[in-house]
């Protein structure tokens, strides 16, 4: 009597694994080789007489108990990085959230509307052109809270992109298509889901990519003037004014990943609902 030797499910799923391992390993080189360099010329830098910033070598010495333990929590502002951070982007996702709805409103109608865009758009280029950092003092004084004049800093900075990019989506609605719609005489509601979201998502989502990237900005900003909330903005003032450079550095680069991760999540998104756009 024969044995058939089977093979363990799992081997098929280690070699595929394996295979595409090794397929990106040659697009993963040369940003290894970029860091790396970048990395042994700070601590180079780092070692010359003088220098005031501290290497890589000592910054994971100085914040090794940052790194292991970020979810501590001691009460008040006295919390781990990942709390930090989690409470920045609460923050965040509220005003961002706000800033897309508002924006693809507003955006749509200064798009498909002359006179209503004709009498905004001054106004909408003045105020896009104000830095985060200006809105802070306004927002403190018109809501008296830092945390409602956080949010709002980060709605008043993400919204501009959103917007005009929706207006100029709108506006490039190819004439074809419109004169389409005339022909088959689509209603109001039909010409809005057939033709104009469809038509305008790419430039929708252009917006919102950039929105993101600003509103993470913005909250960092928002939060280091803001005294007193929890938010890695506000943990980075901290850190400089109780001479903490390395934990400064540490969060920097922690606000770095999470920018870089959101942005590839809104690219994933994108080529979810706009199939061949996301880049």
């Amino acid at each position: 009597m024969t044995t058939v030797q089977r093979r363990p499910a799992n081997v098929g799923l280690d070699n595929s694994l394996i295979a595409r391992l090794q397929k990106q390993l040659p697009s993963l080189i040369p940003p290894a080789i970029g860091i790396g360099a970048f990395l042994l010329l700070w601590q180079l830098f780092a070692l010359f007489p003088g220098a005031t910033l501290p290497g890589p070598v000592q910054v994971i010495q100085d914040t090794w108990i940052l790194i292991l333990y970020p979810f501590y929590d001691k009460g008040g502002i006295d919390k781990g990085l990942f709390w930090q951070i989690l409470a920045s982007l609460q923050r965040v996702a509220i005003s961002y959230t706000l800033a897309a709805i508002v924006g693809i409103g507003l955006g749509i109608l200064i798009g498909t509307n002359k006179k209503i865009n004709q009498a905004l758009d001054p106004l909408f280029q003045l105020l896009r052109t104000v830095p985060p950092l200006a809105w802070v003092p306004i927002s403190l004084a018109a809501l008296r809270q830092n945390e409602p004049a956080a949010l709002f800093v980060i709605f008043i900075t993400a919204i501009w992109p959103i917007l005009i990019n929706t207006a100029v989506g709108v506006k490039e609605i190819p004439s074809d298509y419109n004169n389409v719609a005339k022909v088959l005489q689509l209603s109001k509601k039909e010409y809005f889901f057939n033709i104009l979201i469809p038509a305008a998502l790419p430039y929708i989502f252009t917006g919102l990519r950039i929105a993101i990237g600003l509103a993470w900005l913005a909250i960092i900003a928002a939060e280091i003037v803001m005294s007193g909330i929890v938010g890695i903005g506000f943990f980075i003032w901290n850190a400089y004014q109780n001479n903490n450079v390395s934990e400064v550095i540490l969060a920097l680069v922690y606000i770095g990943v999470v920018g870089l991760i959101l942005d590839k999540l809104m690219a994933w998104i994108q080529t979810l609902i706009v199939p061949g756009d996301g880049k």
